[in-house]
């Protein structure tokens, strides 16, 4: 799953950076250094987040987790 997202990423970023330069002409070096490492870090860094979510769900740890509430929890969010 990481290899297809950076291959997203890194494709993504450069159609962005290219219709960039399109549009503007060229820009200083620092722009394009700055704008590719902080959207490539974002987007990897969403991906590992979802996909540490999906292997939480199906692993079975969300429902390792121990609820000392238990319905008493429910009942308080009900009654508002």
């Amino acid at each position: 799953m990481m290899k297809g997202m950076l291959a997203l990423t890194l494709t993504t970023i450069a159609v962005v950076l290219a219709w960039l330069t399109y549009e503007n002409g060229l820009l200083s070096i620092h722009f394009y250094i700055a704008w590719g490492l902080g959207m490539g870090v974002m987007m990897m860094l969403v991906a590992a987040l979802m996909g540490l979510v999906f292997l939480s769900n199906g692993t079975g740890h969300d429902e390792a987790i121990d609820d000392r509430l238990g319905d008493e929890a429910k009942d308080t969010w009900e009654d508002r």
